[in-house]
């Protein structure tokens, strides 16, 4: 029988307990690292950006030289007002 002139634990169930608890814990604590870490993170690649307005894409096409000042400010009282009435 083991331990039958002594009671408890020999020195190397004790070294075994605390290497045990060390472990324990180094895994919980890395655990709970790795959660904030993920929680934490900036989402800076989940959205995508937003689609220009109407009135942006009007805006460039006037930049371009695409249209001149007349069918811009045609086009963009239309789009503030909305289409004239059909005959």
């Amino acid at each position: 029988m083991m331990f039958w002139y002594a009671h408890g634990m020999g020195g190397w169930a004790w070294f075994g307990m605390s290497v045990g608890m060390v472990l324990f814990w180094a895994l919980i604590i890395a655990a709970l690292v790795l959660v904030l870490r993920a929680v934490n993170q900036p989402h800076a690649h989940t959205h995508t950006p937003a689609a220009p307005t109407p009135q942006e894409i009007l805006g460039e096409r006037f930049a371009r030289g695409e249209i001149d000042e007349e069918e811009y400010q045609r086009r963009l009282n239309t789009l503030r007002t909305g289409p004239p009435p059909k005959a």
